[in-house]
């Protein structure tokens, strides 16, 4: 399965990088996350509780699942004033 992970705000700060193309069997974003995690070093920013994601530009939780060419984005929890 090919997925395309876009990472925004402070995740792309940390990671240097915008987006990247992931093959791999997940069921899920959870099982996506977690593999990125595992990497180690600026990838544990993943790692947060509470961070938000999407799925094909429509926000969801981490174990909504997933489907060969589908787009995942990763963002830190928004706080309003």
């Amino acid at each position: 399965m090919k997925l395309q992970v876009m990472f925004f705000a402070r995740y792309r700060e940390a990671l240097g990088l915008d987006a990247l193309s992931v093959e791999g069997p997940f069921t899920c974003i959870e099982q996506l996350r977690s593999h990125l995690v595992r990497q180690g070093g600026a990838w544990q920013a993943l790692a947060e509780p509470n961070l938000m994601c999407a799925r094909n530009e429509e926000l969801c939780k981490l174990d909504e699942p997933l489907a060969e060419g589908d787009v995942v984005a990763f963002f830190p929890p928004v706080t309003g004033g």
